[in-house]
Formats: C-alpha cells, structure tokens, sequence
C-alpha cells in the first residue's frame, strides 16, 4: 500500500541496520519561544492580546448577527455579556501556550479596530513545531487581505523563530476552513477520526502543515500577492492567492 506524502518521507540508509532512516538534522537547537511581541503589516497589525485595550473592540466583533455560526466550530462559546468575553480575555492574557494575539485592521476607514484574534499554540520547541488555531476573524475582515497577511505575519515569524513546522488544524466538517488552509499553502496531511469530543459532539480532525523547506517559496508568493500591485483601483486581487501557492508548493488540481 501507498501512503500519502510516502514519496516526501527524507530518508537515508542506516549502515549498521540497512534500514532506512531519517536524516541526521544539521539543527537540533531548540526553536525560540514566541513572545508578546507587535507584528506589523500593511493590512493588518497583530498585538499581543490585552484584557483593557482590546475588550470593547473584540467584544464588538465577536457578537455580529451571525455570531453562532462564526463560532460553531470553536471550542469556546459566543459571549453572552461582557463578563464572559472578560473571563476569557484574563485566562489568555496570562497564558504563555496558547498565546493570543488581536487582530488590527489598518485598512483605511477602518484603521485600528479589533476585528478578532489568533493564536500561536501547541508550541514545542524541542521538536521545532507550532499551530495556528483558535481562529476567529469577525465579519469586517473575514475573506479579506487583513486575513491573508495575519497568516503571513505569523508564518513569517515563526519560522524565522526556528520552527520547523507550521500546522493548521480544524473540523473535519468545516469546510471554510479546509479551503482557506490549502489556499494559506499548508498541504493536507490526514484525517484522524474521532479526535476529540467538543461542546458534546464527536469531532474529526483534519490536519494540514506548512514546513521550513516550503517557506521561501511560500513566503514570495505571500509578498507577491500582498504587493499593491496586485490590486486593481477597486482593491481587487490580479492573481490569486490560491494560484500562487499552488505554483510555489508544484500542486496540480
């Protein structure tokens, strides 16, 4: 039987055993631990999240009409009252894994609102490997460059921290999210069947990770696409995101 991704597996032959093995890494440094710190671009700014100064804005956000279905795939909850989103915002402000930061929106009109937040978790070092998850991008910058250059800031930054791996996870069932990572160039990397139980409800898991050899690749195809250049006088995209991705990872579809 194949596997997928069998023919990326590196691979050498032990001498002692003839068996094959995974190559010896020339880096076994431990990767740098995120920290609070400001990543800044030109559609968006990421802050550390901050229970006084993002409260309001967030709160905002995370309560449009359609509230329920932006959140039915977190595993926390819409907030009822400002108490609930209060209670979350301290437990995060003073975690270190996951850590979360606030999603800024700089585009004109809208510059310096709090339109959601992300977060960097399952962060392990030793192994060189972090997620993104806990998504929530509220309507005003959800399907927008805000969104696309949040992923990029992050990638860019933990990659340069000295991760390996960069990994996006969802519901199985939750199919905006599955496109938005292939078209964000993490590659699909398997289903694992009754993963975790959520708010009551069995869950499956899809994976897709992004790793250190396809970041160069990657990342120019981010900056490409990000460039002023690629918007018309109407901020539409010339060339998509997708089709940039697809050409930096050789993916055919």
């Amino acid at each position: 039987m194949t596997y997928l991704h069998d023919a990326q597996v590196p691979r050498e032959i032990d001498a002692a055993t003839g068996l094959p093995i995974g190559p010896l890494l020339a880096n076994l440094a431990p990767a740098k631990r995120p920290e609070r710190v400001v990543l800044d671009g030109r559609f968006c700014r990421l802050e550390p999240i901050d229970p006084v100064r993002h409260r309001e804005q967030l709160l905002a956000a995370s309560t449009p009409p359609d509230a329920a279905n932006r959140f039915r795939y977190l595993f926390d909850t819409v907030p009822q009252t400002p108490a609930d989103l209060d209670q979350w915002l301290a437990k995060m402000a003073a975690s270190e894994d996951p850590l979360v930061f606030a999603v800024i929106d700089k585009r004109a009109g809208n510059a310096g609102r709090v339109e959601g937040r992300q977060t960097l978790m399952r962060i392990d070092p030793n192994n060189q490997s972090i997620e993104i998850g806990n998504i929530y991008w509220g309507p005003a910058i959800s399907r927008s460059p805000v969104t696309t250059e949040a992923n990029y800031l992050f990638a860019k930054y933990v990659f340069e921290l000295g991760f390996r791996r960069y990994e996006w996870k969802c519901d199985a069932l939750n199919a905006p999210s599955r496109k938005a990572a292939e078209r964000f160039g993490f590659t699909y990397e398997g289903h694992f069947r009754r993963a975790v139980i959520n708010k009551g409800r069995t869950r499956d898991t899809t994976w897709f990770a992004m790793i250190g050899e396809e970041w160069p690749a990657l990342k120019a195809a981010y900056e490409r696409w990000l460039d002023p250049s690629n918007f018309d006088g109407k901020g539409q995209q010339k060339t998509s995101l997708a089709d940039l991705t697809d050409k930096a990872l050789g993916r055919t579809k």
